[in-house]
């Protein structure tokens, strides 16, 4: 059983960076693949990375790459989401999520992660 939280997000304006964190507790945090997604008013959640469990493997929405930078501290059972070149499009809420893995397999789907946090919301203003 793990419990994630996420912290850092905020309002930023276009252009700007900001870096969210994920804290988890429990057990195996290294045998995790971590996951970001994001769900803005009105659309569905969707997918923007995912970082393998030993940081050796990562994945980007396409809107992610380039800008975004998903890492993390096994040590500190930690997580994060670097974003920079913030657009008015990135507002949204941000969530991350755990999928217990066995191979190198990185998923983008929401439905293949067993735990999430309850988001933090990001605000970019144009």
């Amino acid at each position: 059983q793990l419990q994630l939280v996420e912290s850092g997000g905020g309002l930023v304006q276009a252009g700007g960076s900001l870096r969210l964190s994920c804290t988890v507790s429990g057990r195996m945090f290294s045998r995790y693949a971590m996951g970001w997604f994001r769900q803005a008013p009105g659309k569905e959640r969707e997918f923007v990375a995912a970082i393998g469990r030993s940081s050796g493997s990562t994945s980007y929405a396409d809107s992610a790459k380039g800008r975004f930078i998903a890492s993390r501290d096994n040590d500190k059972k930690e997580a994060y989401l670097q974003m920079n070149s913030l657009k008015s499009e990135d507002t949204a809420v941000y969530y991350c999520a755990a999928d217990h893995v066995i191979m190198t397999v990185l998923h983008t789907d929401a439905q293949d992660y067993e735990y999430w946090g309850q988001g933090t919301q990001v605000t970019v203003s144009s």
